[in-house]
């Protein structure tokens, strides 16, 4: 969707169009004008590709408190009780509205159905097949074309945030759209980006997942936290030529059994719960034993075949669908599958509220750090996390701009910057591959020291290009029509390549700084979990240092 006339003043601007981004712009006031900036097409996020469901302690024999606790035993000691307790006391609320909304969940008979997926101790995560994300966010999509104070503005890639030099306040945002570079004012900025898979070369997020929001903030100097911690997700569909398509834990949730190539269930060996252990675990599980039984390119298997055929084609299509296209019939024979990039525990810091340490910016859904997750998250929180933060948005309050809406200065640019792109693209497509080697599953000092002196050489080198110079030094409240019909692909192709290289970076500095192992982040080198690292990692410009937990007993406004 391309918008005939682009505003260049919102009262609020929300960039990001997947459960949260689209989530938050339906809760804001409906008095407000706001702009929903899209990277890409509508439903090209990874909240479309959610497979296994939404957790919610909704059932008689479920509660909150045990969702609570499920929740703080997953995340490994650095979840933030407060926010955790957030999160489970307004799921019902969060199921509530969908359900009004329209979203289709599965049900036995009248009752909404429940599934059990890993590290949870009740059936708590509801479902639509094995298409949850899809369900809520074409409902999403729907409302919120419907709603005339909500301007799409698609395709549009955010380039900086536009900060305000005397009061450091965020009042809006460069983006590069219909072959201009506009900057866009607002009293608010939501960032809703997403995740940043695509730093490592398996990953299961889609190709816009390039850790856009976190590196923005991060370089207009916000606080972010507990960058090292990524969740590889153990079970994607492995086979040469076919995407890391996941496979849902809803899979082994239902009763799949996750096999060797001999057949044995191997994850015994490494956990009590086998494949229902928490993810970190099942991953490194799968890691440690193929190293130790079959050289590259390796897999293991999940065995559907304890699963009534019935049930399998009710409760998983969409998975069903993707493996006979790739020539695998999941009814006759196991699904090969290996671990594969999944999920950012870490990102900008915010407190309940969603805001983060400059004025004026808030961050939600994976983009932010809401301290929920800490290192390791329970499955199917991030969908229920996107919409309860989403919500607390409705209670925003902001002073109405009254200032007239600026005619910013139109100049042209016939420059393009083709000479430099073959460096560039070389970059964008060696990045991953390091990134899955040096600071993937299984993590050393050795390997993360050799990947940040090749990275810390590419990002000085790509500084110095000039059409990152060009980026990096754009004029605020100038409209730029760029007249190279390569321009707009070409910076935003250096965009994207400098987003994911500070990511990179921040992502292999944190994992060396922190001298143990817990939840997604794994040091062979420090294989025990330490308590003297039962702190974040707060980064802030150049400078890590650790901040404590505040635990429920020191917060006297909680009840």
């Amino acid at each position: 969707m391309v918008s005939p006339k682009i505003l260049s003043q919102f009262d609020i601007l929300v960039v990001g169009s997947g459960a949260a981004g689209l989530y938050a712009a339906l809760c804001l006031p409906t008095h407000l004008q706001v702009g929903l900036i899209t990277k890409d097409a509508l439903k090209t996020g990874s909240s479309s590709w959610a497979q296994g469901g939404i957790a919610a302690a909704i059932d008689p024999s479920d509660t909150p408190e045990l969702h609570f606790e499920d929740t703080i035993k997953a995340g490994a000691g650095l979840c933030e009780p407060e926010a955790v307790k957030f999160l489970v006391e307004n799921a019902p609320a969060a199921i509530k509205s969908l359900l009004e909304m329209g979203v289709a969940f599965d049900r036995l008979g009248e009752k909404l159905a429940m599934t059990l997926e890993a590290a949870h101790s009740r059936p708590r995560v509801l479902h639509s097949a094995d298409t949850t994300g899809r369900a809520i966010v074409d409902t999403l999509i729907e409302q919120v074309l419907q709603r005339p104070n909500i301007q799409v503005i698609s395709p549009a890639f955010a380039l900086s945030l536009w900060i305000n030099d005397s009061t450091g306040h965020c009042q809006g945002i460069s983006v590069l759209c219909q072959g201009q570079i506009r900057w866009i004012k607002a009293s608010v900025v939501i960032l809703a980006t997403g995740g940043g898979g695509q730093v490592f070369s398996q990953t299961t997020n889609p190709v816009v997942s390039t850790g856009d929001g976190v590196a923005l903030a991060w370089r207009a100097g916000a606080i972010v936290r507990d960058l090292e911690f990524f969740q590889f997700h153990p079970t994607a569909l492995t086979k040469p030529g076919a995407p890391r398509f996941l496979i849902s834990e809803a899979v082994r949730g239902e009763g799949a059994h996750l096999v060797d190539s001999q057949g044995q269930r191997f994850a015994f060996n490494y956990h009590s719960d086998g494949e229902l252990a928490p993810r970190d675990v099942v991953s490194r599980a799968i890691f440690s034993h193929l190293q130790q039984t079959v050289p590259e390119p390796y897999c293991v298997y999940l065995d559907l075949h304890p699963i009534p055929t019935e049930q399998i084609r009710h409760r998983f299509p969409n998975i069903i669908q993707v493996c006979q296209q790739w020539g695998i019939d999941a009814f006759k024979e196991p699904i090969p599958v290996a671990p594969a990039a999944h999920y950012w525990m870490g990102g900008i810091v915010t407190d309940v509220h969603s805001k983060t340490s400059i004025e004026g910016l808030y961050a939600i859904g994976e983009t932010a750090s809401t301290g929920v997750h800490g290192a390791n998250r329970l499955a199917s929180n991030s969908l229920l996390e996107c919409l309860v933060f989403a919500a607390e948005l409705s209670r925003l309050e902001i002073e109405p701009n009254l200032t007239p809406e600026e005619s910013p200065s139109l100049i042209t640019e016939q420059r393009d910057w083709e000479g430099e792109m073959e460096w560039i693209t070389s970059v964008r497509q060696n990045l991953p591959q390091l990134m899955w080697q040096s600071a993937g599953i299984c993590r050393s000092q050795a390997a993360l020291d050799v990947a940040i002196v090749q990275i810390s050489a590419w990002r000085c080198e790509l500084a110095a290009k000039e059409v990152t110079q060009y980026l990096l030094n754009l004029t605020p409240n100038q409209t730029v029509q760029l007249t190279s019909a390569n321009a707009q692909q070409q910076l935003r192709t250096c965009a994207e390549t400098l987003n994911l290289l500070d990511i990179a970076y921040l992502i292999l500095k944190s994992a060396a700084w922190r001298t143990e192992s817990r939840g997604g982040h794994y040091r062979s080198d420090y294989p025990q979990t330490s308590p003297n690292w039962q702190v974040h990692t707060l980064v802030q410009g150049e400078t890590w240092s650790k901040s404590p937990i505040i635990q429920l007993a020191q917060m006297s406004s909680i009840t």
